[in-house]
């Protein structure tokens, strides 16, 4: 589905469609990469451009109402004039005359109702589509700083990034964890060999051995004992 819409509207209308939809259906473009940066960029981009097309549309509602409105204007004003014209022409004598403009007066009036309607509406629609342009600037504005915040964001979740990357290429206590846990099997191998050794030794024979150092002791202390008694012969002269 993704190849299609590339295919149907490029490349990067369709990632724009793309990154929205998976949004719309909550799945996240991705976990504040660049590929999500990337996709507000472009909806950024799309907003601009139609926050530019209604500003171009309400210029050319607010020419038409300026427009409409001199038009109205124009025939208040020819409708004055009309209305000087008969009384001059009544006091001049000039009866064809000042019916003729009393005729004329007439349409107008009928008239200017409808033109005043319709520039109200008119007005009422332009005032109405400039605040939508208003409020559409506003929003696109807030966009931009979000868009800001977000690409800041998004080079702190790459640091962040980096230094997960860098703690798991050198857990220093995952190896220290292992030199302890090496070091406790070597002590725990010596305990347990130094327990084998005295285990291993027969307690009869190890009696028997204390018993005959004690009689060598016991000898050797007998004779250095007549060494000291007995008295040194004595050289002739």
């Amino acid at each position: 589905m993704k190849k299609v819409i590339y295919w149907v509207m490029g490349e990067r209308a369709g990632r724009t469609i793309v990154g929205t939809w998976n949004w719309l259906w909550g799945m996240p473009v991705e976990q504040g990469g660049k590929v999500a940066v990337r996709v507000a960029e472009e909806s950024l981009e799309s907003m601009q451009e139609s926050v530019t097309k209604l500003a171009e549309a309400v210029a050319m509602q607010v020419g038409s109402y300026e427009r409409a409105k001199k038009k109205y204007q124009e025939k208040v004003q020819e409708l004055k004039n009309l209305e000087q014209q008969a009384a001059t022409a009544k006091r001049l004598g000039n009866e064809d005359a000042a019916r003729m403009a009393i005729t004329r007066v007439l349409q107008i009036e009928q008239l200017l109702p409808q033109l005043e309607a319709q520039v109200n509406q008119a007005e009422q629609f332009v005032n109405g589509s400039k605040d939508k342009l208003n409020r559409e600037r506003m929003k696109l504005e807030q966009y931009k700083a979000d868009m800001q915040n977000m690409k800041d964001l998004a080079e702190v979740n790459e640091a962040l990034g980096a230094i997960a990357k860098v703690n798991n290429e050198f857990n220093i206590g995952s190896a220290r964890s292992q030199f302890e846990e090496a070091k406790n099997a070597v002590q725990g191998k010596n305990l347990r060999q130094n327990a084998l050794a005295e285990l291993s030794e027969n307690p009869a024979e190890k009696l028997q051995a204390d018993m005959e150092n004690m009689t060598l002791d016991e000898e050797v202390n007998r004779r250095l004992g007549m060494l000291d008694s007995s008295n040194p012969k004595q050289l002739p002269e």
